[in-house]
């Protein structure tokens, strides 16, 4: 297989496709640290959330379309304001969610599966009607085109990079979120023991509605950086729900540290294993070894530690 090619172009080869694995590393955080939110925090199964994703990524086609009509000056830095109005739509319809749905189904985590997999139907459907069945691109900015070259023969694209350092700065503003700020505290403090954070004050219904809207308003952030990397479409959002759902689980639940440390292992699997395999068999390796991991430790590569 590899006796055609010389050791440098080996070297190429080998590390485009680890690029290309961090790219899918970005996507998957991106789209893990929403849920892992709401799942850790509420044990809410989400399964609308990879429409929630496809909306922010909606939105960010729309703003590319409306800037290029109208605004054509100001295009090289609409999509700064479109990841803006991703997250604030995403966040509100989330918002709206979980008051209207959400909050009834509460310790029922099977009817919210059901309920939440009824609203992504709803939501590709309402996609398909209003935007049509066809798949969309996003126009992007000149200064995100081309690639940059490393080395001769290795060059990586320009919207990668960009995603990847979006990764970065919103998983570091994720961590300082729950960390330091007021709401993080009372996630934290609801997620190790409810009953005891209602006690000393803490509107725990509130801290749910809030801690589901940012994880919602992330998950369109996803959307927007997934514009980078794939064509938008109705069903897009449940390409990438499982390998989500996968990185949460792997990496434990209500753990950042874990869901990042889980979405560059399985990223990378699945990247290299493609080269050699097809993709679909990749997925399924990647799928047996993770649970096969699972069934040895449970908890999954960090677990968090809760009073009972």
């Amino acid at each position: 297989m590899f006796a055609d090619y010389t050791s440098s172009e080996l070297t190429a080869i080998f590390a485009m496709q680890g690029f290309a694995g961090l790219i899918l590393f970005s996507v998957f955080v991106l789209m893990a640290l929403g849920l892992a939110i709401i799942f850790g925090q509420m044990g809410v199964i989400n399964m609308a959330h990879g429409e929630f994703m496809i909306l922010g990524a909606y939105i960010t086609y729309l703003t590319s379309q409306l800037f290029s009509a109208y605004l054509p000056s100001l295009f090289d830095g609409y999509f700064f304001i479109a990841m803006l109005l991703a997250f604030v739509v995403t966040g509100a319809l989330g918002a709206l969610v979980e008051w209207a749905m959400i909050r009834h189904l509460y310790k029922r985590p099977l009817d919210t599966l059901l309920a939440t997999w009824g609203l992504s139907l709803i939501l590709q459907q309402l996609y398909r009607t209003v935007f049509g069945a066809r798949e969309v691109g996003v126009s992007l900015p000149d200064w995100l085109m081309g690639s940059y070259a490393i080395t001769d023969i290795i060059e990586v694209p320009i919207n990668g990079i960009f995603v990847m350092v979006l990764t970065i700065f919103i998983t570091i503003g994720v961590y300082l979120l729950m960390q330091k700020s007021r709401l993080g505290k009372q996630t934290r403090a609801v997620v190790q023991n409810r009953a005891m954070a209602g006690a000393v004050g803490i509107n725990t219904e509130k801290v749910d509605r809030y801690t589901f809207a940012l994880g919602c308003g992330i998950a369109g952030v996803a959307g927007s950086a997934f514009t980078m990397v794939g064509s938008t479409g109705p069903t897009a959002g449940q390409l990438y729900i499982v390998d989500t759902f996968l990185v949460v689980v792997f990496g434990g639940a209500s753990s950042l540290l874990g869901t990042v440390a889980s979405a560059f292992t399985i990223s990378q699997a699945q990247s290299t294993m493609e080269f050699f395999l097809s993709g679909s068999m990749a997925k399924v390796l990647t799928l047996l070894t993770v649970v096969g991991i699972l069934m040895l430790r449970p908890q999954g590569l960090f677990s968090l530690k809760v009073r009972r």
